[in-house]
């Protein structure tokens, strides 16, 4: 076995598919391919997994969710104008209006799930900005980018877990989890940026994430409510739903978290508005301008 293989864990039923991202004497540090957890096993623990390339999405878990992404969005994009549009209006609107949907800022502590994370956001056509931080540094780096970039949504995500030793002690104590205290120092410094939940969507948290905490900070959607390891793209889906669900529109809470893989146990929120826009006309480009 060497770096950069797929192993399962003999200890645990082969349960989780895992990269191996260092091998420390006889001791290897395990990085999740489907779930943003961090592990070590003993080599002799590891089983080696069928190879491909886990950068791309279509992992173990391939995410359930895709056509039903895709259906939401082309029924978005087709719906008609009406409100507001008067008839004749309407149907020359039909002929073509522009859309703008929301704009995301992710900031995730790991760069293989941010790489694969960016791949999906642009076949599901969300604009975006992605950024790799590391847990502690991401309220600084926050604090400066949000005035820069101007997102509608923010994902803040990474690697998460309750610590060794805490797993039957207080859970509701942020000082029990790995990096649930630097998630809600990033979730405070976008409040005080933007209060208002519907002019701009935080979502937050990674595996075992303390919930009450992100919620309390000012998240609109986190994980994990039942303490449980998420999917690495779980953040990714909502952030996706929001950016295509009308500003008219309120995001419906139990349909968004259905289609993510952990359920009402990985992700949590609140009624929050949608990001998505339309517009007309359409802005034809590289018309000549004539001089008076």
């Amino acid at each position: 076995m060497k770096q950069g293989d797929l192993v399962t864990r003999r200890s645990y039923g082969g349960d989780i598919l895992f990269r191996i991202q260092d091998i420390l004497m006889q001791q290897a540090v395990l990085r999740g391919v489907d779930y943003r957890l961090l592990a070590d096993a003993p080599i002799q623990d590891l089983t080696t997994a069928a190879q491909f390339d886990p950068y791309q999405y279509a992992g173990s878990l391939k995410p359930t969710w895709m056509d039903s992404m895709r259906r939401t969005q082309i029924l978005t994009a087709t719906a008609p104008l009406q409100e507001g549009v008067n008839a004749s209006a309407a149907e020359d609107a039909a002929q073509g209006y522009f859309e703008m949907p929301g704009k995301v800022l992710h900031l995730d502590g790991d760069p293989a799930y941010l790489r694969k994370c960016m791949s999906l956001y642009g076949e599901l056509r969300v604009p975006v900005e992605g950024f790799y931080v590391a847990e502690a540094d991401m309220a600084d780096v926050l604090y400066r980018m949000l005035p820069q970039i101007r997102p509608d949504i923010v994902v803040i995500t990474g690697h998460d877990a309750i610590l060794k030793g805490k797993r039957n002690g207080d859970i509701s104590q942020l000082s029990s989890y790995k990096n649930s205290h630097n998630f809600v120092n990033a979730v405070r410094v976008a409040r005080q940026y933007e209060k208002n939940k519907d002019t701009l969507t935080v979502i937050a948290g990674a595996c075992q994430s303390h919930f009450e905490a992100l919620l309390q900070a000012g998240a609109n959607y986190a994980s994990s409510p039942a303490r449980v390891l998420i999917h690495a793209f779980d953040p990714l889906c909502v952030a996706a739903k929001v950016s295509f669900t009308s500003i008219k529109e309120t995001v419906n809470m139990v349909d968004v978290i259905r289609l993510t893989h952990s359920g009402l146990e990985g992700m949590g929120g609140i009624e929050s508005r949608g990001s998505y826009r339309r517009g007309v006309p359409i802005v034809q480009k590289n018309i000549p301008v004539k001089a008076p």
